[in-house]
């Protein structure tokens, strides 16, 4: 027996010996594979992402006051000076447009009428001259001169006639009654004052005796109509977007508790108030009722369904031809359709679609990859 051979059972033995005590390498580290875009998949070539519906905005509560419809109110002061004679109307009557809201003595017109029946005395008489003087200068008993000065007197009457006229007119003299020959016009100096619109007299300002005229800074009367009211809030900026005209808000005062007025939104300001940065919206509301009173503290809530949705893309997904904006649409993986699209707003980064882009569908993020659309490829399903 060799050597290695009376060895060999102690070799072995020390073999077994390092296997049991010798530790199993590590396992290899895992390295974290990022997850894929969640609107987006990536095919060959091409990037695409999925437009997903917008999220509603929540519901927006403002503080708001009620007010009388702009075109539903009129505050009425008198145009003329001096005393009234009387009153014909009480606080809270309901009125028709027409009818006399009061009687007042205005001297004005006494002298604007004695002035106009002064002008057509004067008037007549030149017309009177003119033709006379016309009939001798035919019959050359007359220099040119005599003719030119005649109707030169025409003329300035004319015009002072004219203006007479519609000096009783501004003083509110029917021209009706002008119209009718002179020994038939009855006017006087008491001119009766009426309102322009049917509604309720909600204010009033005058007392028999009491002497009006237009250095008032105060309405005499106000009539509105209460059947149809208007409530106005602020808006922030960064909540105009979810507020459109049309909408139909609710509307909430103290003095009803748990009940809910439905108010359209009519305007939305085009101004920005500078030291507030709001901007006013004015909502109408029906008041049949009249339960609702002007400068009544409101609360109005517009729902966030009202705004209509808004589709933001990437704007490197849009291409521009021809003055038009277009898109790219994967119908099915492989076959594309290119679309026009109408744009609302771009910012450096992003589009927001009006037309063209439903929620649903696949847009290609990068149009460009797709050079076969521009090369008329038929997989490309319709350029």
């Amino acid at each position: 027996m060799t050597r290695l051979a009376q060895h060999l059972p102690a070799i072995l033995l020390c073999l077994s010996l390092v296997a049991c005590t010798s530790q199993d390498p590590p396992a290899p580290t895992a390295k974290p594979v990022a997850p894929p875009a969640a609107a987006g998949r990536i095919q060959p070539g091409v990037q695409t992402m999925r437009i997903e519906a917008p999220p509603s905005l929540p519901a927006l509560t403002l503080s708001a006051r009620v007010t009388y419809a702009e075109d539903g109110f009129s505050r009425i002061s008198s145009p003329l000076q001096g005393p009234v004679l009387d009153v014909r109307v009480k606080l809270g009557q309901a009125v028709k447009a027409g009818d006399i809201l009061m009687v007042i003595d205005a001297a004005d017109i006494a002298r604007a009428y004695a002035a106009y029946v002064e002008e057509i005395s004067e008037l007549g008489l030149a017309e009177r001259n003119y033709e006379l003087t016309k009939d001798l200068y035919d019959a050359q008993a007359m220099a040119l001169k005599d003719l030119e000065h005649a109707e030169n007197d025409l003329n300035r009457e004319r015009a002072e006639f004219k203006q007479a006229k519609e000096r009783l007119l501004s003083l509110r003299v029917p021209a009706a009654e002008l119209s009718k020959p002179l020994a038939q016009q009855q006017i006087t100096s008491r001119f009766e004052l009426r309102s322009p619109l049917t509604g309720t007299v909600v204010e009033r300002n005058v007392t028999p005796g009491q002497i009006v005229g237009t250095a008032s800074d105060q309405p005499l009367f106000t009539v509105a109509n209460l059947d149809r009211l208007q409530v106005v809030a602020d808006v922030y900026e960064h909540d105009l977007s979810g507020i459109q005209v049309g909408a139909v808000a609710a509307m909430t005062v103290e003095a009803y508790p748990g009940i809910e007025f439905p108010a359209k939104i009519a305007v939305i300001g085009d101004l920005v108030d500078p030291a507030t940065r709001t901007i006013k919206i004015r909502a109408t509301v029906p008041n049949q009722d009249r339960r609702l009173k002007p400068e009544m503290f409101a609360r109005l809530t517009i729902a966030g369904h009202t705004m209509r949705p808004k589709i933001v893309i990437p704007r490197q997904a849009v291409m521009e031809r021809s003055g038009r904006q277009w898109i790219v649409v994967e119908l099915e993986p492989g076959r594309y359709e290119e679309r026009p699209v109408t744009i609302d707003s771009v910012t450096e980064t992003q589009v927001t679609i009006r037309e063209g882009l439903a929620t649903g569908e696949r847009l290609v993020l990068s149009p460009s990859s797709l050079n076969h659309l521009a090369a008329g490829d038929t997989s490309a399903g319709g350029a």
